[in-house]
């Protein structure tokens, strides 16, 4: 059974573990919460809508489904040690979305760009809900479960 003794704030008040530990998990189920909801679109995207996915959203994709599972898990346990496997997942995750933002924006030559069978990462197909970029999305949604495992290692460590 968990402690409920009080932990010191800098200002020196009181914060009982309880609410610490109430916190951490609510970060947790919150990176769980962006990637379930991520694997889902993704999935819709993909088969409801019919857009094949480009070579790096296969990519995110591979990054971004076990996450869901993970951090599916780890909050029914209540395991916010779960960063340790989850975070390098969403930094990979991330930093695939964020090589395939920048070709969507135009800020890298299209010599770079990996799609040479399928759809273009730089076309209109790769937008969702009248114009939003799936691969800024796909970038938000791995900058946002990292954040969250970050801060609920903090809080759990606090």
């Amino acid at each position: 059974m968990a402690s409920t003794t009080p932990r010191e704030k800098p200002d020196g008040g009181n914060v009982p573990l309880e609410a610490t530990q109430s916190r951490a998990w609510m970060a947790l189920f919150a990176a769980w919460v962006i990637a379930l909801a991520s694997t889902l679109g993704a999935l819709f995207v993909g088969e409801v809508m019919g857009q094949t996915p480009c070579n790096l959203c296969w990519h995110q994709r591979i990054f971004m489904f076990p996450l869901a599972v993970m951090l599916a898990i780890a909050a029914f346990r209540g395991d916010t040690d779960v960063w340790r496997y989850a975070l390098p997942l969403a930094a990979i995750g991330g930093l695939i979305a964020g090589f395939h933002g920048l070709i969507y924006l135009g800020l890298l030559p299209e010599a770079i760009e990996p799609c040479g069978q399928g759809p273009s990462c730089a076309s209109a197909d790769m937008t969702i809900l009248g114009g939003l970029p799936l691969p800024l999305l796909s970038f938000a949604a791995f900058a946002l479960i990292a954040v969250c495992l970050i801060l609920s290692r903090r809080l759990h460590r606090s």
